[in-house]
């Protein structure tokens, strides 16, 4: 690896559920609570790692019901591309 990875955060329409579904439809990405590693990971912090707190405590802390976080890992990026889009399209 010659160039540092990234973590990416971003939010989808819906909530908790739609996240569910786009987490649980990837199939390049790998699901996981730890975002370190050198294969792309996605996780649905509503869910899993946040999942403990209430809504109104994670929108406190700036995790919204919709955020998913994205750790890109060392594959092709047209793969992970790909891979997001099939899984976004699950929700649309």
């Amino acid at each position: 690896m010659s160039l540092p990875g990234a973590v990416i955060a971003f939010e989808i329409k819906g909530g908790v559920e739609e996240g569910k579904t786009v987490i649980n439809n990837t199939h390049l990405c790998s699901l996981a609570v730890s975002l370190g590693d050198c294969e792309t990971l996605i996780q649905h912090p509503a869910s899993m790692t946040h999942s403990p707190y209430t809504s109104e405590e994670r929108l406190e802390a700036g995790i919204k019901d919709n955020l998913v976080r994205l750790a890109v890992g060392l594959e092709n990026a047209e793969d992970i591309i790909a891979d997001l889009d099939a899984a976004l399209n699950k929700i649309l």
